[in-house]
């Protein structure tokens, strides 16, 4: 059952809409503003969602790397039912592929490919958690590329981003 809106996770769907729309400054400007309203100790769906976005919007690899850390260490703290209550069915290791995959991708583009195997196989072991959907082919697909990439010893970004 899921409850009612959540304003912040609202505020984080309208920043992240306006980034995909051509407007990544503003969208990174109120993501960020987002991060500082919820804090360190705030809602961990909240810090997941906003540092997972944020990371996306960076324009240097290490800034981005340093928010998928802060995703990854915030959803240490969520529990499935606090994702229930954002979207039914939604579980936290269902966050875990995505995240681990975008770590994977990137250390393999800063040159540190034990670190960003580490990573992949993490993702690898989570696939499980994801529906033979569209969602879930995604992000096989996008393991596949970063797997590719490492492979081949690239550190140049995806035509795509995982």
């Amino acid at each position: 059952m899921t409850s009612a809106p959540d304003p912040t996770m609202t505020a984080v769907t309208q920043a992240v809409t306006r980034g995909k729309a051509g407007h990544p400054d503003e969208a990174r400007t109120q993501l960020a503003a987002l991060w500082e309203r919820v804090g360190p100790a705030g809602d961990p769906l909240h810090r997941v969602s906003i540092a997972h976005f944020l990371a996306d919007l960076q324009d240097d690899v290490r800034a981005e790397l340093a928010w998928d850390e802060r995703a990854l260490a915030a959803v240490g703290e969520l529990t499935d039912r606090r994702t229930e209550q954002h979207t039914a069915g939604l579980t936290v290791r269902g966050f875990l592929p995505s995240l681990h995959l975008n770590l994977a991708d990137c250390h393999r583009r800063l040159g540190a490919a034990t670190e960003a195997r580490r990573h992949l196989a993490e993702a690898v072991s989570l696939l499980d958690a994801l529906a033979d959907d569209a969602y879930g082919r995604l992000m096989r697909a996008a393991v596949d590329h970063v797997r590719d990439a490492l492979d081949a010893g690239s550190t140049d970004p995806l035509p795509t981003a995982p």
